[in-house]
């Protein structure tokens, strides 16, 4: 296979230690399971603490080595080398001191259940070993491999081989459950879930159970998290006007962005967007 052509770099050194992150693209065959691939190196001799808002991706982390800190869902402080973090409507905290290095595959809900064959329900709002979601990875020694490569390019490629042996392997998700996240997630998270249980001629708890199997949240919770995305890629491009901006992403009104903000980022809009602003610098 042919590893990705176009990587985009970025470098950071400060006097307390630098990062690296290098990102790739999926292979085409993979479809709408995986979204992003990215390999990071970094090194701080302070302890370094990142604070992330809800998502609709699951990211993948394969560590070359490295443990990091991940508070989720009420768990505080637990350890990880090679993960998985569930889908979960809410922030959470990664923290490590020295050094980190390794790739971070991002999939989307339904790209864990046809790759992994393992439903979105079992580890959401967890952290869940890689061992436990996908024992195929263990036994062929992947982040060994990846490691040893000398060249993101390689280890791009690599992977993206390895996904699409799973994937073509891997169970196909329920076309209903696939038709409403489509719907949901093109709609930024804004169409009324009772007018797609409609459409579908089940009952809502059949179509609620379902959609919760697969995913790992309910057909409310995916949309709620979608909306808030879309919601905070505006505030962090700029869009000032709350007031507006509720109003264009499907909120009643501002004080609903705001606590949808405080839920599933831990901030509010302002402070998110300040937050992303210093990231990027």
């Amino acid at each position: 296979m042919e590893a990705p052509t176009t990587l985009e770099v970025s470098r950071v050194e400060s006097a307390a230690g630098w990062w690296e992150i290098v990102r790739g693209s999926p292979d085409a065959r993979l479809g709408s399971r995986v979204v992003g691939l990215c390999g990071y190196r970094e090194r701080s001799q302070a302890v370094v603490e990142r604070h992330m808002a809800a998502t609709s991706k699951i990211p993948l982390i394969l560590s070359f080595g490295d443990t990091i800190e991940v508070d989720m869902a009420g768990r505080v402080g637990d350890s990880f080398e090679s993960f998985v973090a569930g889908f979960h409507p809410g922030p959470a905290t990664t923290r490590y001191q020295n050094a980190q290095h390794g790739l971070q595959v991002d999939l989307t809900p339904l790209g864990v259940y046809g790759i992994f064959g393992v439903p979105g329900s079992a580890f959401a709002g967890q952290i869940v070993s890689l061992d436990d979601v996908a024992p195929r990875l263990g036994d062929c020694h992947l982040q060994d491999r990846l490691a040893s490569l000398r060249t993101w390019r390689e280890r791009f490629a690599a992977v993206n081989e390895l996904l699409l042996s799973l994937a073509d392997t891997g169970p196909e998700p329920d076309p209903m459950v696939t038709w409403m996240w489509q719907q949901i997630e093109r709609s930024q998270g804004r169409i009324r879930i009772a007018d797609l249980v409609g459409e579908t001629g089940r009952s809502h708890r059949h179509v609620t159970s379902r959609f919760h199997t697969q995913v790992g949240l309910t057909p409310k919770a995916a949309a709620r998290v979608l909306r808030f995305e879309h919601a905070a890629q505006l505030v962090c491009s700029g869009s000032a006007n709350l007031a507006e901006l509720a109003t264009q992403c499907g909120y009643a009104d501002q004080s609903h962005l705001t606590r949808d903000f405080s839920r599933l980022a831990g901030c509010s809009p302002g402070a998110f967007a300040r937050a992303d602003t210093t990231a990027a610098t």
